[in-house]
């Protein structure tokens, strides 16, 4: 006889929601930026630093695109699951020119944003009780995608003393037999963290040495400051090209966050796996935003070189800034748009007669007093830390890390 599981208490009716989705967190940083939000309908004064999102418009030539192509009746239809041959063909070239990574369209799944190509990549990857090596801080998306896909992600921490950056040593003792896939992220999202080429080097023969896979993702690779030696996993280590997932969009460089198209790259099998996933799952995304997308991919740099002008120089004020608030401490991050502070040196004393003693209940006390919204480090596997991105209006930032320095002063 077939083993099966034992049954579950109650009715159907009373087993509501499945236990796979019932285990599921919400995203911490899309609930503090609705809870911003939803503040600032009622006419409070919040400044949300929460949501990872450029307070840039999407280009005007993107724009006019997608107006086109809503005039255009062959957007009106079906089209291919995996995205537009044209897309795909332009996604080609954008990664060549922007990476030196060589590929062919048949690599690339165009996907309802860089969310979907995460969990595509994993599903594709993953059997039940494959482990996934996630360096933390993480984005709070990673281990729910793992999860979701049937694996298991074994977090790997490293601390401001690193550079929130994690050795081979600690890769190698986190690794088991069970051991399959290599997340691994830079620039990255919550710290900013960036790994030179010598350390992606390093990584990638270990990953190569030990015969894994490794998803690398690469939404924030034109925001990289200070002049940082850095580049793409697989041109840098190209032994890895046929175990190696690259994920990518539009959202980050573009300001098209809303628009929802993202890609996984990999080797034609996987991808083809992927792709049939997602022909019964959403079909193809928008045409009308791939379009705007191929109008993005295709041009230029000259958005985002103008956003990053911005954001360096809020960085620098945030990190400055921050590092006045005694109690606070906080790297100079290298990429990417946010700020990764510890403060632990706020924990454990005691505000308006309560005592906090998390990150999560500081955050809460932050919003409530100061109006300023944050992310938690538990979000992202880390307490004792909070994220802020610097992704808004330079006014905005100042008046809301100055009414942290007032409220802890």
């Amino acid at each position: 006889m077939t083993a099966t599981s034992p049954p579950q208490p109650g009715t159907p009716r009373d087993r509501r929601v499945s236990q796979r989705i019932g285990s599921i967190a919400e995203s911490a940083t899309l609930k503090v930026d609705a809870k911003a939000k939803a503040l600032k309908a009622e006419g409070r004064p919040v400044i949300g630093f929460g949501a990872g999102e450029p307070d840039f418009p999407t280009p005007s030539y993107v724009v006019e695109a997608a107006v086109e192509a809503c005039r255009d009746p062959k957007n009106h239809r079906y089209t291919p699951a995996g995205g537009l041959p044209e897309l795909k063909k332009a996604i080609a070239e954008k990664t060549r020119r922007d990476s030196g990574l060589e590929i062919e369209p048949a690599q690339v799944l165009v996907t309802n944003g860089g969310k979907q190509a995460i969990y595509s990549a994993f599903a594709a990857m993953l059997d039940p009780g494959d482990e996934v090596i996630v360096p933390a801080p993480y984005w709070t998306t990673y281990p729910e995608s793992i999860q979701l896909a049937g694996g298991v992600a074994v977090e790997v921490l490293a601390d401001e003393t690193q550079d929130y950056k994690v050795t081979v040593e600690q890769l190698e003792a986190a690794r088991t037999e069970r051991t399959k896939v290599l997340l691994f992220v830079s620039p990255s999202n919550p710290t900013g963290a960036v790994y030179t080429s010598q350390e992606i080097r390093a990584i990638g023969q270990w990953v190569e040495d030990h015969d894994l896979w490794v998803l690398t993702d690469e939404i924030y690779e034109h925001l990289v400051y200070d002049g940082v030696d850095t580049g793409s996993m697989p041109v840098l280590c190209p032994f890895l090209a046929d175990n190696c997932v690259v994920v990518n969009g539009v959202a980050k460089t573009y300001a098209m966050t809303g628009w929802r198209v993202g890609w996984m790259i990999g080797p034609v099998d996987l991808v083809k796996a992927a792709t049939n996933l997602q022909s019964h799952a959403t079909s193809n995304v928008s045409n009308v935003a791939q379009r705007a997308a191929i109008a993005a991919v295709s041009g230029d740099l000259t958005a985002v070189e103008e956003m990053k002008v911005a954001f360096d120089r809020r960085r620098k004020t945030i990190v400055q800034m921050l590092n006045e608030i005694d109690g606070v401490v906080c790297p100079t991050p290298h990429g990417a748009f946010y700020a990764y502070p510890s403060v632990k040196g706020l924990l454990g004393k005691e505000y308006d007669g309560k005592v906090i003693d998390t990150s999560t209940a500081l955050a809460e006390y932050i919003l409530d007093r100061a109006e300023v919204a944050v992310v938690p480090g538990e979000a992202f596997g880390s307490p004792g830390y909070l994220r802020l991105s610097y992704a808004l209006g330079d006014d905005d930032l100042v008046e809301g890390v100055t009414r942290l320095q007032k409220l802890f002063a």
